[in-house]
C-alpha cells in the first residue's frame, strides 16, 4: 500500500476542462514543490462535460505522460479513467509507460466509464462523439471485472498468454516493459454501486467514493466492508479515498471545505483530492486555509 490507514493524505486535481497545457503545468509543477501535496490528478473525458462541445478538453494519459515527465515527487493519476474508452491491454501498456516515465510514481485509477442510464446522462454526447457503444451498468461492471483480471496478468505475467472473455479474446498478450512498480502500480478503482464494490473489494488498494461528502459514503463504506468479509479481505487493505471541489471565490469556501473533510475522516476517509478553483489564489491559500487546518485539527500524522 502507498498510504497507510492511519495516515492522511492531500493531493490536487486540474480537470482539464477549459485549460491549457501550460495551464495544468503550472500547477502541477508548482505542487511538486509543497510538501503537503502527496498526489496529483487528471479527469478522463474527451469533451467538456458543461457548455460547448467544441471547449478544450485534453486528453488525459497523454497529457499524464507529459506531466511525469515535469514533475519528480508527487503520486500521479487520473481519477478514474473510463474503462469504456480504452483497451484494456492498451491500457496496461500507456499504464506501465507512464509508470517508467513517472519513475514509479503512478497510480492507476480506473472505472466502470459511462453506461446507459435513465435521464440525463452527460456520457452520451462523449460517446456518440467519439464512436463509443453505451452499454447497461451491469454490462459495464462485467467489463470492467475483465478488464482488470487481464491489465494485472499483463503488468505480471512474465510470458505472453491468451485469454478469452465477454468481450476481450487475445493471442499472446503480452506488456514489455513491465511497470516500475513491484507487483505493479497501486490499482484506484471509482464507484459506489452494490456491483462496483464487489469489484473494489476483489482489485482495488484504494476505493475513491465518487459521491458528495454526507452520510451515504458510511452506508456505502458498510457495503465495501460486507464484500471484503465475503472474500476473506481485511477491508482495512483498501485506503478509502475522495475527491472534493473547492472554489475559494465562494464566502466561507474554507470552513465549509474543512467541516465536512473532517466529516469524512472520521467515518474513515484518509485519502483527499481537492479540485479546487482558485480564481488567482496561490496553492498556498489551499494549504493554509484546508489542508493543515485539518490535519492538525484531525490529529493525523502526515503521508
Amino acid at each position: 500500500m502507498i498510504w497507510g490507514t492511519d495516515l492522511l493524505s492531500f493531493g490536487i486535481k486540474t480537470s482539464q476542462m477549459g485549460l491549457t497545457y501550460a495551464e495544468i503545468l503550472d500547477t502541477w509543477r508548482a505542487a511538486d514543490a509543497v510538501p503537503a501535496f502527496s498526489h496529483a490528478w487528471l479527469w478522463d473525458h474527451m469533451v467538456p462535460l458543461r457548455g460547448p462541445v467544441e471547449g478544450a478538453a485534453l486528453e488525459a494519459w497523454t497529457l499524464l505522460a507529459a506531466l511525469a515527465a515535469q514533475t519528480s515527487r508527487l503520486r500521479l493519476g487520473v481519477i478514474v479513467t473510463s474503462n469504456r474508452l480504452r483497451s484494456a491491454p492498451l491500457l496496461a501498456k500507456m499504464a506501465a509507460t507512464v509508470d517508467a516515465i513517472a519513475g514509479g510514481r503512478l497510480v492507476f485509477g480506473i472505472g466502470a466509464g459511462g453506461s446507459r442510464v435513465a435521464g440525463p446522462n452527460p456520457a452520451i454526447r462523449e460517446f456518440e462523439a467519439y464512436g463509443m457503444p453505451l452499454v447497461s451498468p451491469g454490462e459495464a461492471v462485467r467489463d470492467l471485472t475483465e478488464s482488470l483480471t487481464v491489465i494485472r496478468r499483463l503488468w505480471t505475467e512474465p510470458e505472453p498468454f491468451d485469454f478469452s472473455g465477454p468481450t476481450l479474446n487475445l493471442r499472446g498478450a503480452v506488456c514489455e516493459p513491465k511497470p516500475v512498480q513491484k507487483p505493479y502500480p497501486p490499482i484506484m478503482i471509482g464507484g459506489s454501486g452494490p456491483r462496483m464494490l464487489r469489484v473494489v473489494a476483489q482489485y482495488a488498494d484504494i476505493w475513491n467514493y465518487p459521491g458528495p461528502p454526507d452520510a451515504e459514503f458510511r452506508r456505502r463504506d458498510a457495503i465495501l466492508t460486507s464484500h471484503c468479509d465475503a472474500i476473506g479481505r481485511d477491508p482495512a487493505t483498501i485506503t478509502r479515498s475522495m475527491q472534493i471541489v473547492v472554489r475559494a471565490a465562494q464566502p466561507d469556501a474554507a470552513a465549509a471545505t474543512r467541516a465536512a473533510l473532517l466529516d469524512m475522516i472520521d467515518a474513515g476517509v484518509r485519502h483527499i483530492v481537492l479540485a479546487a478553483v482558485l480564481d488567482g489564489r496561490p496553492l498556498a491559500w489551499l494549504v493554509d486555509e484546508i489542508v493543515e487546518p485539518v490535519r492538525a485539527e484531525a490529529g493525523a500524522p502526515a503521508a
